[in-house]
């Protein structure tokens, strides 16, 4: 049994983090999920009005294709994951020189500011002018406009979400090819498996809990993001429309429109798409995790 004077110490040792949890995000919920039950003044103040913004929301088109188009982003990142196996695997060859260097280049997108990701992408997506259409043009192929197309914008964002996760899944995928013990490997390699059976039938399993990690990360990134449709998509441009994601349409609905109720309620609803699709992961990983 532990004594008082141990028990005073523990929650005085928690208290920092405790308080730092309450104040910064229990409370933030807490107010939002009030406010998604109101409905926010012109000069101020907030009625009560029950479920009715949530009601708003259910028949908001605007609303369904945001929802739309941020789901069919998360899908897209998620491309990124065996990608960024596959560059793991390549910076886990045995003897490879140069390695922290390649290291730096691939995490490098991840400590960029993502102001100049996004200004620079849209330079490069430029349907006129940008750089990859130049590049296209010299193969024969007449590149769209990408992030002023409503049907390629998302698409587009979704090659720089991609591109931006690789470094940082990559390393997390390095961390757990590396943490796989060798005497497996020489276990299949006296059975006469090669290097591209092991892969299949060594590492992929043992590395599902680091791509299980990494997918439910992925995803719920995914679902937030916001900075690339605002710094690459215009205004007013008309691929605005097929590129609006639900944390953008808070942001037009609670400071741009100053409906803050409204906004509140999209918070909620994003919340409670995140905690039910990461709750879904969860249970499909027992079916295909496999640990030591």
């Amino acid at each position: 049994m532990h004594s008082k004077r141990e028990w005073a110490w523990g929650y005085l040792l928690i208290a920092p983090m405790a308080l730092g949890l309450a104040v910064f995000y229990l409370w933030p919920i807490a107010q939002t999920l009030y406010l998604s039950f109101t409905e926010s003044g012109i000069f101020g103040g907030y009625t009560w009005v029950g479920t009715a913004n949530f009601t708003e929301l259910l028949g908001d088109e605007e609303v369904l294709g945001a929802l739309g188009n941020t789901l069919l982003y998360a899908v897209l990142v998620l491309v990124g994951v065996p990608l960024s196996i596959v560059v793991a695997a390549l910076l886990n060859v045995p003897g490879l020189r140069g390695l922290s260097v390649y290291r730096t280049l691939y995490f490098l997108p991840v400590v960029t500011m993502p102001a100049a990701v996004g200004l620079t992408w849209r330079y490069l997506f430029n349907g006129d002018f940008g750089a990859i259409n130049h590049l296209l043009g010299k193969i024969g192929i007449d590149g769209p406009y990408w992030v002023g197309d409503p049907d390629f914008a998302i698409y587009a964002i979704a090659i720089v979400g991609i591109w931006s996760t690789i470094g940082y899944n990559a390393v997390l995928f390095l961390a757990g090819l590396q943490g796989i013990p060798r005497p497996y490997y020489e276990a299949a390699s006296i059975d006469g498996a090669g290097r591209v059976r092991q892969f299949f039938r060594v590492t992929l399993p043992l590395l599902t809990p680091t791509t299980f990690f990494v997918i439910v990360i992925t995803m719920i990134n995914a679902l937030q993001v916001f900075d690339l449709v605002f710094l690459m998509i215009d205004l007013k441009s008309p691929a605005l429309s097929g590129s609006r994601t639900i944390v953008y349409l808070f942001y037009e609905k609670g400071f741009v429109q100053n409906q803050r109720g409204l906004a509140a309620a999209i918070a909620v609803l994003l919340l409670g798409l995140i905690l039910v699709l990461t709750a879904i992961q969860f249970r499909l990983q027992k079916k295909w995790v496999h640990y030591e």
